[in-house]
């Protein structure tokens, strides 16, 4: 076994960007089922993840490969699982488990065709609400949306951060664009890679001596086999972890505070890339799409027409407050999305009337926004 975390410039896939900032991040347990456009995470993950102490798992299905990297934390395991659309559908019940029971983990979507099996091959942002409120119940979730195979890498490092410092399953919403792209990544040293430690019960405590969830500002983790006693369960608990299914007062206690968690810390958790310079138009897209913009926004600058971009890092929690700034700034809005519309809906409702919305979907759902389009529909509106 050697210690072998890579660093410097790689020429890399997005997917195996991925896998590299998994292990960058301390990650060392993997469990998935192979699946079109996400199966090089797990095949990088098996080649890499013995070379570094950790363990990769194939799974009989999503359902297990969830199960198991719930379990994995548990042991104190910063653990990850990669999948598709149809995926995440299968694991659902068990990222509701992890969200009731708080457990750090990252789960990463390489969105594809859908819906149902769709098409394995191309691109899509289908399930961008899917990870909002795919899950029964009401809570709150974390989503990241990587535009670059490095952004593969660094977002990859958050989703852990985010994950161990809020307690929480942590989604990375990529697509097969950017999942199977070759472009440049930038490995540091890695002590240059900040992570975040998970946070213990400050002793070998008993049960009934800390309280080991439900706290809005995170509650200690134990970890299983190193003398701490927990209750983990998925039924409605108190702060201790005892369960208690017949009390509307426990339910209440239970839903405010694991949404709270998220709410209460959004300013540490949201992060969008604006670029505004006095325009009156601003192009908001996420993911893939933002690649497009960048590109339209050269072509409208060499016609002397200056176009704002505000990129969506963070999906959930959404940026509300931010994208309510933004419309005071401007007239217009046009938002990007490779789907029918699911972004969009957030922005109008954040906007409140300050700015006109309009929505702009590829010309063919599944295909690469074209720049000229969206030059083209620029042009018309200002």
């Amino acid at each position: 076994m050697s210690n072998k975390v890579l660093t410097g410039l790689h020429f890399m896939q997005g997917d195996i960007a991925c896998a590299e900032g998994a292990i960058a991040a301390g990650c060392r347990f993997f469990a998935g089922y192979p699946i079109t456009p996400a199966t090089e995470i797990a095949e990088r993950m098996a080649k890499r993840l013995p070379e570094v102490g950790g363990t990769y798992a194939q799974m009989e299905d999503e359902l297990g490969s969830m199960a198991a990297i719930i379990g994995a934390s548990w042991t104190g395991t910063r653990a990850m699982t990669a999948t598709s659309g149809p995926g995440i559908s299968l694991m659902l019940e068990n990222i509701g488990y992890a969200i009731a029971t708080e457990t750090p983990c990252v789960v990463v979507n390489v969105q594809r065709g859908a819906p149902s099996t769709g098409s394995a091959t191309l691109s899509f942002q289908g399930d961008i609400l899917q990870a909002r409120r795919g899950s029964h119940g009401e809570y709150e979730t974390i989503a990241l949306a990587p535009s670059s195979s490095q952004e593969m890498f660094d977002l990859t490092i958050k989703a852990f951060n985010l994950a161990e410092k809020f307690r929480t399953p942590v989604f990375l919403l990529a697509d097969a664009f950017i999942g199977h792209m070759r472009e440049e990544v930038l490995i540091p040293d890695k002590s240059k890679i900040n992570i975040v430690k998970r946070k213990l019960p400050p002793c070998k405590m008993s049960l009934n001596e800390y309280k080991s969830s439900l706290d809005e500002n995170v509650a200690p983790m134990p970890i299983f086999g190193h003398g701490f006693k927990s209750h983990v369960t998925g039924s409605t608990h108190n702060s201790y972890g005892k369960r208690d299914v017949t009390n509307y007062e426990a339910l209440d206690y239970e839903v405010k505070l694991l949404s709270k968690k998220i709410s209460k810390h959004k300013r540490e958790i949201i992060s969008v890339d604006s670029e505004i310079k006095d325009s009156n138009v601003v192009l908001i897209s996420y993911g893939t799409t933002y690649r497009a913009v960048r590109e339209a926004r050269k072509m409208l600058k060499r016609d002397n027409i200056n176009v704002g971009s505000f990129r969506l890092i963070t999906l959930w929690p959404f940026p509300e407050e931010e994208i309510e700034d933004l419309a005071k700034k401007v007239k217009k809005i046009i938002v990007l999305e490779n789907n029918l519309g699911q972004i969009v809906t957030y922005i109008k409702a954040a906007v409140k009337g300050e700015a006109e919305v309009i929505f702009l979907p590829p010309q063919v759902l599944g295909t690469l926004h074209k720049p000229d389009y969206i030059v083209d529909k620029v042009k018309e509106v200002i």
